[in-house]
């Protein structure tokens, strides 16, 4: 990815880092933390993704020449900030949860530790990529757990936009996932691809069979077959006819998917294609796949559903400053405390306690400065969950492209595992497990 990403941020960033720089505030120590209030959806438990995305991003968070004319042109900020931003490059740290966590209410998911100045103009960028990626990575998860062993390929391409599209299908992949339509995803991170050909394809030809033998003509025996462009029926036979019992697969995208679904596998059986797989799309979503669980289906293609977050197309985060130092050098712990928006003030330490293995809590160790946070030698039952993700503006690059695309779904894979059983039902409920905030020490 190449260009400034300086600007994709909202203007208010800006002018107060404009006023900071006019009362000497800009350079005051400060702690920003990123988190959620609450689940969306009342959903058991959140997925975190979108870091690789965020910290690629920010190595392009610089202010050139072109950005700088247009704050200057527009008069968004003054000569002194301009400057300032000339020169901008973060030189904090930012820890946070790895990609692929299970986050809850109150998980302090990113901590940007720094000047005002350097941390305060990160919000939007943070918010926006992180809102969005754990969104999608929430749903896809519910929906890989829904799907049990059989495959899912994400297809939602078309109901995003095209940048939003790439990063879903990177979010999807991470929370479960194996496949995507999108190339471009494919491309960056390495995620494998599939796509065979829409109703278009046999539309183009004088008859249903034309397309069919064509498609495997061209892609083999191995392919899968559209057969509910006219009659499901109909379809099934002639995909059998054309491509013989060794046909790779059909996909059915229309109709009572479980009844449909029972009848197409007994009619291949009946045909001698025992082998062949049924591929159902069709407006699934996590409740739809569960109740194919039954049926003889062997994958699954998610479109709307996923890159919208199932309904949910934010993950609620916000970016709060949770910590500073006073005029004196000590620090103190700020909180907000609007009715029904209050955050818990002071920096923090998370951990996942666990018994035999299993979830039981999400305990977050508090502190007003730096020297008094716990350390995982504190919480011996549990498991640290925080890593340095930037330390003195140095970007860990692990995080980042394919490799850290794959190991981001390993560890989601891993830490799916210590969830309660509750914690894999669908039905809106209280997440699966309390958050716990405890003072440190």
């Amino acid at each position: 990815m190449t260009g400034s990403t300086a600007l994709k941020t909202d203007r208010y960033e800006l002018t107060m880092l404009e006023a900071a720089l006019r009362d000497g505030t800009a350079s005051r120590p400060s702690v920003f933390e990123l988190f959620s209030r609450r689940l969306s959806g009342g959903r058991r438990f959140g997925v975190v993704a979108g870091t690789g995305r965020l910290l690629t991003l920010l190595r392009e968070f610089r202010f050139g020449e072109e950005e700088l004319r247009y704050l200057r042109d527009e008069k968004v900020v003054d000569a002194q900030a301009l400057q300032y931003l000339e020169r901008y490059r973060f030189t904090g740290t930012i820890r946070g949860y790895r990609e692929g966590e299970l986050y809850f209410p109150g998980s302090p998911i990113l901590t940007v530790e720094g000047t005002f100045a350097d941390a305060v103009i990160l919000e939007t960028l943070a918010l926006s990529v992180l809102n969005h990626d754990s969104a999608v990575a929430t749903a896809a998860s519910r929906m890989a757990i829904a799907a049990g062993d059989r495959p899912l390929a994400e297809m939602g391409s078309r109901r995003a936009a095209e940048d939003s599209a790439v990063a879903a299908a990177r979010a999807a992949y991470i929370a479960g996932f194996d496949a995507t339509s999108n190339l471009e995803a494919g491309r960056r991170w390495g995620i494998p691809t599939m796509g065979t050909a829409a109703h278009s394809w046999t539309l183009l030809h004088d008859s249903e069979e034309d397309a069919f033998r064509a498609q495997v003509e061209t892609l083999g025996t191995g392919t899968t077959l559209l057969v509910d462009t006219y009659d499901i029926r109909r379809g099934v036979e002639t995909a059998v006819r054309v491509a013989g019992t060794g046909l790779g697969g059909v996909r059915i995208d229309s109709g009572d998917l479980p009844l449909v679904a029972a009848e197409v596998r007994a009619q291949l059986d009946e045909l001698g294609a025992t082998q062949t797989r049924i591929t159902v799309t069709s407006d699934l979503d996590e409740y739809a796949i569960a109740a194919l669980a039954a049926s003889p289906v062997d994958a699954y293609g998610v479109g709307t559903s996923v890159v919208t977050g199932s309904g949910y197309p934010t993950a609620s985060m916000v970016y709060k400053l949770v910590a500073r130092q006073g005029g004196d050098g000590a620090w103190v712990a700020v909180a907000k405390a609007s009715q029904d928006k209050a955050s818990h003030g002071g920096r923090k330490a998370a951990f996942r306690i666990l018994a035999d293995g299993v979830a039981q809590a999400e305990t977050i160790s508090v502190a007003d400065g730096f020297e008094s946070v716990d350390t995982a030698s504190a919480h011996p039952d549990g498991r640290a969950l925080q890593v340095v993700l930037v330390e003195d503006g140095e970007i860990d690059s692990s995080a980042e492209g394919a490799a850290g695309t794959v190991a981001a779904r390993a560890h989601h894979l891993r830490v799916r595992e210590e969830l309660p059983v509750r914690a894999l039902a669908l039905s809106k409920s209280d997440p699966a497990i309390p958050t716990v905030f405890v003072d440190a020490g």
